[in-house]
């Protein structure tokens, strides 16, 4: 049904599982507690949400790298 509704509207083909990964990923880098998400997904763990969902994305490896240029700049 979802590739149904996807085709008609013109977009990508995805599979389901494929938007759970983009809600957690989407979820955690904008400040959703790990534990909220987890429990969304209903995970038993917090540690299983993290190891399979989160994946890194470019923007959070760009923030990531201006923060650590911040705090050693500082440093110094």
């Amino acid at each position: 049904m979802l590739h149904r509704v996807l085709k008609r509207a013109g977009l990508p083909m995805v599979r389901f599982h494929d938007l759970r990964h983009t809600f957690a990923t989407l979820a955690l880098q904008n400040g959703v507690d790990i534990k909220t998400v987890s429990g969304m997904l209903e995970h038993f763990s917090a540690g299983f949400t993290l190891d399979t969902y989160a994946h890194v994305t470019t923007a959070a490896q760009k923030e990531a790298a201006r923060t650590t240029e911040k705090v050693l700049t500082a440093a110094i």
